[in-house]
């Protein structure tokens, strides 16, 4: 290990001797999170909130962008309507959390906290929609799911997690079609253009889509750990629910017809990615465009005169365009306060004390690389903005990089094995496209299909695992 990694030993466990550990301390220590009572169920504190709120913000102008509005569903629904598509409801069971008494009554009918709204959201579509001028439904909803997970993990998996949830109505097949696309394709900018998170997006096995879907897309991110996390999903549910719940319009024609159905959701779980993407063992390495704090100032004997001033006059000099910390806690020492924000992530540290006064200039650090290097005062503006860029496109660069190293060809199923056994990431593989050899593949070695990519690659006329003729080329790997 490392010199600059050996101040950091104490806390942070060393991800290459155990990640989940690392994880665990990683949410932690940066306090992102603390565990509530209920198990499954995480408190996201100030620090861990503020990285969702950025990217809420980002994504909900996405979404008002392309014309979409937010709405507000009722938290709890009626079994009755769960049952109402059956495929949707068997796929959810085992996750749902029932309300049976209000107060000291028992209540007639169960009601199920929300796992996902679909249901309730398609019983008012069906009272409100009459014609087809109303078309497309556009809507939107932030909100918090419960789903009763067995094992959890803070963001990768919780009982209780934030997330949005889209549902639109539109007249035709290909409108919808168009939608489903559409919203993966913002999902996609949002991981790379704000996460810095590189990911391969494309459709999931029918074994894998959406509960109730004609078809699901996905994007899907590999972890440092060669785990893959879905990330992000968008669904085309074609007539399914529409014909459920008897949404019906008068079209074009002059007859009654069922409306075509898309929902799509990211949640919390982009937190977890951020984490497991760039996080080291020193902590948090967070990407400026989502992180709370994207430049910290720290002054250097700040008892002494005009440090304190300077380090305030250069916070308001970098504009309420960055997101700027002055820590003046006169408590603990230069050095600690370099290990603190160092583990919380924070993009660029500015250190400032008189000797820097006197030569015009400030000590910039960046966590990305752990390089410190000395830069004038004038222009300091001009010189943060263009490094807060730098350090998201290296931060893309090099978890594309490192995807790119863990992800290689499969020549047969044992192959595949030995490969995921020894060095877990991304296989691509070709497929026959039939449950029985995906349901092998899993039970033989606990990894899925994580998607069937949009950019295909021919590498064979054979399904790696069975042998058969096969239809796609698929990614595989362990998951989250």
């Amino acid at each position: 290990m490392g010199k600059k990694d050996k101040q950091f030993v104490q806390d942070i466990t060393p991800m290459e001797v155990d990640f989940p550990q690392w994880y665990t301390d990683v949410i932690l220590k940066t306090d992102l999170v603390d565990y509530s009572p209920v198990k499954g169920f995480m408190v996201i504190k100030p620090y861990g909130y503020a990285i969702w709120e950025n990217i809420q913000k980002y994504m909900d102008k996405r979404f008002k962008d392309t014309g979409h509005k937010n709405m507000y569903f009722p938290l709890l629904i009626p079994e009755s309507l769960l049952k109402k598509e059956e495929e949707h409801v068997e796929g959810f069971a085992p996750e749902v959390a029932w309300v049976t008494h209000g107060g000291k009554e028992e209540l007639a009918e169960r009601l199920c906290v929300r796992p996902t709204s679909e249901t309730i959201i398609c019983s008012m579509y069906s009272k409100w929609l009459n014609s087809y001028r109303e078309l497309p439904y556009l809507y939107n909803q932030w909100c918090s799911v419960v789903r009763w997970e067995k094992a959890t993990r803070p963001f990768l998996r919780t009982s209780e997690f934030l997330w949005q949830e889209g549902h639109t109505l539109h007249e035709t097949y290909e409108e919808a079609q168009q939608e489903t696309l559409q919203m993966l394709n913002i999902y996609r900018e949002t991981a790379e253009d704000l996460l810095a998170m590189p990911v391969v997006t494309g459709r999931k096995s029918e074994k894998e889509k959406f509960a109730g879907a004609y078809a699901t897309y996905t994007m899907e991110a590999l972890m440092h750990d060669g785990k893959a996390l879905q990330a992000g999903t968008s669904h085309n549910l074609g007539q399914h629910f529409t014909k459920a719940f008897d949404i019906t319009y008068l079209g074009r024609n002059g007859e009654m017809e069922h409306p075509y159905h898309t929902s799509w959701g990211v949640s919390t779980r982009l937190i977890g990615g951020i984490i497991m993407v760039h996080g080291d063992n020193r902590g948090l390495v967070l990407p400026p465009r989502v992180a709370p704090i994207q430049v910290v100032i720290v002054p250097i004997a700040q008892h002494k005169e005009g440090v304190l001033d300077k380090a305030y006059e250069l916070k308001k000099g970098l504009g309420d365009e960055i997101r700027i910390e002055i820590d003046d806690n006169e408590n603990y020492s230069p050095g600690w306060k370099f290990n603190e924000w160092e583990m919380k992530g924070v993009p660029i540290r500015i250190e400032i004390g008189p000797r820097d006064i006197e030569n015009n200039q400030v000590m910039i650090f960046r966590r990305d690389t752990l390089e410190k290097e000395a830069v004038s005062m004038d222009h300091l503006k001009e010189t943060v903005e263009k490094l807060l860029d730098d350090i998201h496109n290296n931060l893309l660069e090099k978890a594309r990089k490192h995807r790119d190293e863990k992800t290689y060809y499969v020549e047969s199923f044992e192959d595949f094995k030995e490969k995921m056994d020894k060095e877990p990431g991304f296989a691509k593989a070709m497929w026959c496209g039939e449950k029985e050899c995906e349901e092998n593949v899993k039970a033989q070695t606990s990894a899925t299909i994580r998607c069937i990519p949009f950019e295909q690659e021919n590498l064979g006329h054979k399904c790696h695992f069975c042998g058969k003729e096969a239809k796609h080329m698929v990614y595989v790997a362990k998951a989250y």
